[in-house]
């Protein structure tokens, strides 16, 4: 049975969940990370509509000049809109700059994945001091193709938060819902990228792959290949590689479980 998405009733689910968690935890408010991205744009949004208080933060590291002004005109209409945002700029370019000349001289420093990945882990850093200084919550952005499809997200980096309010909402649920909160039509419309690389390559380009097949392959994953075309194939291949290689972002933590013989009474 086929199911049909409402946005309004996603929207009103969240809020409720969101205000529920935030009385459990006994904390005063949301720290949220904003890149100019459609996924950050509705989280920090669906924050601000629950009322309490939100901070909204750009950590620029060598950032594209468009990723920035999305993100400031974000900021400036949701502040615009809700007396209980505010919004805070940490330029982070010479602590990740620190960083690169603090590693050893005989590394690779030019654009590879593990600085890239640094680059979220300093920002994952700098959202929890500032939600340590306010009682806050760190509020995860991760849509559901993201965080349990591919595992399109950094380790202990932009994956290091206190809750995900949108980890269950494929993307296409997460513009359809930025659409319904009246998200500027400059963040609905911009190719989506991870803001990682200091210029302006998209998500599709790293993956291979836009975010509505891997969405199909999500949803297709165990059924019959028979009538899929080769781009779907191709696609599904994709889906899998990614999936399988990302398992240890998805899963706990291992742990070396010693056996009960081990601790005999003494």
């Amino acid at each position: 049975m086929s199911q049909i998405f409402s946005p309004p009733r996603a929207i009103g689910f969240i809020e409720q969940w969101l205000k529920d968690y935030q009385a459990n935890a006994g904390t005063d408010g949301w720290v949220v990370g904003v890149s100019g991205g459609i996924d950050s744009a509705v989280t920090s949004t669906l924050c601000a509509r629950t009322g309490l208080p939100t901070l909204l933060v750009e950590m620029p590291i060598h950032q594209h000049a468009e990723q920035v002004s999305r993100a400031q005109e974000h900021m400036n209409d949701l502040q615009t809109k809700y007396a209980n945002v505010s919004d805070v700029h940490v330029d982070l370019t010479n602590v990740y700059e620190g960083l690169v000349l603090a590693l050893p001289s005989e590394e690779d420093k030019s654009e590879g994945l593990a600085l890239a990945n640094s680059r979220a882990r300093i920002r994952m850093t700098a959202l929890y001091a500032l939600a340590a200084q306010r009682n806050a919550l760190v509020v995860g952005t991760g849509n559901k193709v993201e965080d349990f499809g591919v595992g399109f997200y950094t380790k202990y980096g932009d994956g290091g938060v206190d809750l995900s309010p949108i980890a269950d909402l494929m993307k296409s649920e997460v513009f359809a819902v930025g659409a319904e909160l009246g998200i500027a039509q400059s963040i609905q419309t911009a190719p989506p990228t991870d803001g990682l690389w200091g210029d302006d390559r998209t998500d599709e380009e790293q993956l291979g792959a836009r975010y509505d097949e891997l969405e199909w392959a999500m949803r297709a994953e165990g059924s019959s290949p028979e009538n899929w075309t080769p781009r779907q194939r191709e696609v599904m291949a994709i889906f899998r590689r990614l999936n399988r290689a990302n398992q240890h972002k998805m899963r706990p933590i291992p742990v070396c479980v010693l056996p009960d013989d081990m601790r005999r009474p003494g």
